[in-house]
């Protein structure tokens, strides 16, 4: 169970977008990383995999305006070319004179995968709200399940089945939430239900240090060590 996301593509990195919102240099700073190709190519993704997986699109044809959605199902199918790359994602914005809106979107975290971990991943989390009159939906051709999902509710039942029963995969049913998601989005979940609504969530001031879980040993149990940006500690079981 997961955010909406993915990994780079070449095109990613390509200069061609038309950016509206903070420069790469600011960006930079944002994220304190130096090599502004990176930044790039973490945005541009960013906003393609969102895209892709549930057809929101922070684009527009100036700095004040977004897209609206005027025919899902022609952007169900761009979408399933982008994801298969027989589209390139700068291709359909240039096409429909549009540039990315980076300004909707906000930082709030940054992870790297436990040293034990078999799957790795570097991993920059962003948020943003649901431009209007565009609907979220799942991309046809990948993924078997999505769904809103309030986190208060969701913690609410995180040690209960619930929400992999509903999911009903092999690899989701009898499992809790940590059973079937990975500590980021726990964690992120925590802060969500925490915050006190949408806008108060976007506009909290984050530090943005590499939250880099490790593996520890007490009384016999491995435990998950995760020092937070935010000086919190915790110890979660793995």
């Amino acid at each position: 169970m997961a955010f909406p996301g993915g990994s780079f593509e070449a095109s990613d990195q390509s200069a061609d977008y038309t950016w509206f919102g903070p420069t790469l240099s600011q960006w930079s700073k944002r994220l304190r990383v130096l090599d502004q190709q990176v930044v790039r190519a973490h945005l541009v993704c960013a906003i393609r995999e969102l895209f892709e997986e549930t057809g929101v699109l922070l684009a527009g044809t100036d700095d004040q305006s977004v897209i609206e959605m005027a025919d899902p199902e022609e952007w169900m199918e761009s979408r399933e070319a982008i994801a298969v790359q027989d589209l390139t994602f700068d291709d359909f914005l240039a096409r429909r004179g549009l540039g990315l809106r980076t300004d909707l979107l906000r930082s709030i975290g940054h992870w790297l995968s436990p040293n034990f971990a078999i799957r790795r991943f570097d991993t920059w989390y962003f948020a943003a709200t649901v431009p209007l009159r565009q609907e979220p939906s799942l991309l046809r051709a990948k993924g078997r399940w999505a769904r809103w999902c309030n986190a208060q509710e969701v913690l609410a039942q995180r040690t209960q089945s619930s929400l992999g029963d509903e999911v009903n995969q092999e690899d989701t049913k009898g499992l809790n939430l940590s059973q079937i998601s990975n500590p980021a989005v726990e964690i992120m979940l925590e802060k969500m239900a925490d915050a006190n609504g949408v806008i108060a969530y976007l506009s909290r001031v984050r530090a943005l240090d590499l939250n880099h879980p490790g593996l520890v040993v007490r009384e016999g149990k491995y435990l998950l060590d995760l020092t937070l940006s935010s000086n919190s500690e915790s110890l979660r079981p793995i």
